[in-house]
């Protein structure tokens, strides 16, 4: 209603009905059966994406294991067994299959930040609130899924979609941030992500990639895989005198 009376979005034009999805298009403009095989020099040439990509699913492995362990602290009545080897073979095979049927690099994560913690600081409030953080999660993907498909709702949204992803993307800019400070280890491993970070909002991710190897290696040597604990934070403290 904001957007709108400040002239950010216009006023939504209610439709009733379903929506219908154009799966032909899709399949005759999106896939390799309506567009054959591309080229190898394509394969090639997204090389650095991929490379690029694959750090950033590791970011949002770590992440998604940081955020359920927090809410695994305040819930002790539901054990969330997390295995990042499971969750790589779950989205590895979906993500072979949309190569193929809808290839959609920015469907592809593992990881939907924004969504997963509004699921669990709603979990972290207890029992009563959510009884499990799968019903929980399950609750909102058919609830989304089932929008989708209704018009009325997604006329209403229509105009806000922007101000939506803005918002998205903040909270999964928070997140990764606060999350990528708490799984450092030392002010050199800060002093690193910061250099990455600004190398990549200025010059973008192959950059940012080939600039974090080469920090690392300058100043961890060796240690390259390791890196180094300095007490930086106290749970670190507290792992090693374990």
């Amino acid at each position: 209603m904001i957007a709108p009376l400040f002239g950010e979005a216009p006023w939504p034009t209610i439709e009733w009905g379903f929506s219908t999805p154009d799966f032909a298009t899709l399949w005759n403009e999106y896939t390799i059966f309506g567009l054959g095989m591309p080229p190898l020099l394509l394969f090639i040439s997204g090389l650095p994406t991929v490379l690029a990509t694959y750090i950033v699913l590791f970011g949002d492995i770590l992440q998604s294991k940081a955020i359920i362990d927090e809410a695994d602290d305040i819930r002790q009545d539901e054990k969330v067994d997390y295995n990042p080897n499971r969750a790589h073979l779950i989205f590895g095979a979906r993500n072979s299959i949309m190569s193929i049927i809808g290839p959609d690099v920015t469907m592809a994560g593992p990881l939907w930040s924004a969504m997963q913690v509004v699921v669990v600081e709603r979990y972290k409030e207890g029992k009563k609130v959510m009884n499990s953080i799968f019903g929980g999660s399950g609750s909102f993907r058919w609830g989304t899924n089932t929008g989708l498909l209704l018009l009325p709702i997604v006329s209403l949204v229509e105009p806000i979609l922007g101000v939506a992803l803005a918002l998205t993307l903040l909270i999964q800019g928070y997140v990764s941030v606060r999350i990528g400070i708490m799984e450092a280890k030392s002010q050199r491993d800060l002093g690193i992500a910061g250099i990455i970070a600004a190398v990549l909002a200025i010059k973008g991710a192959a950059w940012a990639f080939a600039i974090g190897i080469i920090l690392c290696f300058l100043i961890y040597g060796k240690k390259f895989f390791v890196g180094e604990n300095d007490g930086t934070f106290a749970k670190d403290v507290e792992k090693e005198a374990q």
